[in-house]
């Protein structure tokens, strides 16, 4: 959707933007991207993940530019990313293979390769650590060092295996699972096509996995409340890194002629539901909610393989199950966009408006006139007043 800036107002959007950089090398340090990066994680994952492009440094200058606002780090990248070229498709993924740092089920206890904790916050107290406020380079150093020893000397202890098997592997070959169909199909690229519906699940995956991660949580949590299907139970989320690999451009290959071009941190996550979709002896079974996102955005991912469920039922009974309302609004940048255009000039809409009232209630055009005067010198004794004031 496009708009017409209003005339003559091009000096004042300079000296607005002006104003706006003059804040920023005003109130801030000279961060450098790696710094950015190195202190929030997370948030830098956030936006690779909203913008659809793994490209850290980017993502952290991004940020910097935006002043801390995700909205807008997402905007800008997505922007950028929309002028690169895509010379190559890689080939499909397999999580399998998935080189696990962190890995737990809260279906069972004991699984195969055992729980894996990894580096988590689940477990932690949340209270402000207020020597983080006074920290120095020299503190930090000094904790870095500390623990780089302590980990050193864990690593007498016998290391556990990265590549793990799927914990719900265990129960499909048990036939516990509700069947699904393989589909073969060459997937849909959602951010080279308009969204249309009913949309595969390959466009359902992508946009949610690239949706705002607040809202992806906050439909997810809808649908677990009452807005969708019964509580599910989490058969395995697993974080790591997958290899990432592009065939010969001329010549392709299998995947041992494959060029690994490197890899890449995801999450993953398949959900657990009751399932009485069946009949006979399938009356009762489980059916799976898959989530995979870039970084370690556990909550996301967990919500998206919710909504992944949600939308394969597809009760628009249920706002968490049609798929118009989920896809359309868990887009950050198109809500960001569009929410942000209200504050542009209405003048010639509002008016309209504004004369359908007048004339409802028996106004006049000499009324809207006296009317407007009447403001305009309201708001003049006003001015005078304050200065007055002064």
């Amino acid at each position: 959707m496009g708009y017409v800036a209003v005339r003559g107002g091009g000096r004042a959007i300079e000296e607005s933007l002006k104003l706006l950089e003059y804040e920023r090398v005003s109130a801030s340090s000279a961060w450098g991207t790696d710094d950015i990066e190195g202190t929030f994680p997370e948030l830098v994952d956030q936006v690779m993940g909203e913008a659809s492009l793994y490209a850290p440094r980017l993502a952290a200058l991004a940020l910097k530019q935006a002043q801390g606002s995700p909205d807008e780090a997402v905007f800008l990248l997505r922007a950028f990313r929309s002028t690169l070229e895509r010379p190559y498709v890689s080939r499909p993924v397999d999580t399998g293979e998935m080189h696990v740092t962190r890995r737990v089920s809260a279906a069972f206890k004991d699984v195969p390769g055992g729980q894996l904790l990894g580096a988590t916050r689940d477990y932690s107290h949340r209270l402000l650590a207020f020597d983080l406020e006074t920290e120095g380079i020299g503190e930090l150093a000094e904790k870095r060092a500390e623990l780089a020893r302590h980990f050193a000397d864990a690593a007498d202890a016998p290391a556990p295996a990265t590549t793990l098997p799927r914990v719900l592997d265990y129960l499909r070959a048990q036939g516990l699972v509700a069947h699904v169909p393989a589909d073969d199909a060459q997937p849909v690229d959602a951010t080279m096509v308009p969204l249309t519906f009913p949309a595969p699940r390959s466009v359902r995956l992508q946009t949610l996995a690239r949706g705002m991660t607040q809202a992806v949580e906050a439909l997810g949590y809808a649908a677990i409340r009452g807005f969708g299907p019964a509580h599910p139970t989490v058969g395995e989320l697993r974080q790591g890194r997958v290899a990432v690999a592009v065939d010969h451009p001329v010549e392709p290959g299998g995947p041992d002629d494959a060029y690994y071009l490197g890899s890449l941190p995801v999450t993953e996550v398949e959900s657990v539901f009751m399932d009485e979709g069946g009949s006979g002896e399938d009356s009762l079974s489980l059916a799976v909610g898959y989530g995979c996102v870039i970084g370690r955005a556990e909550t996301k991912a967990i919500a998206m393989s919710v909504l992944d469920r949600c939308l394969e039922l597809g009760d628009k009974r249920f706002p968490t199950e049609d798929e118009e309302f989920v896809l359309y609004h868990v887009d950050g940048v198109e809500a960001t966009g569009f929410i942000s255009h209200l504050k542009l000039p209405h003048y010639v809409t509002f008016q309209s408006k504004l004369s359908s009232v007048r004339g409802t209630r028996g106004g006049t055009p000499d009324d809207d006139r006296s009317a407007d005067q009447a403001a305009a010198a309201a708001l003049e004794a006003k001015e005078a007043t304050d200065a007055a004031t002064l």
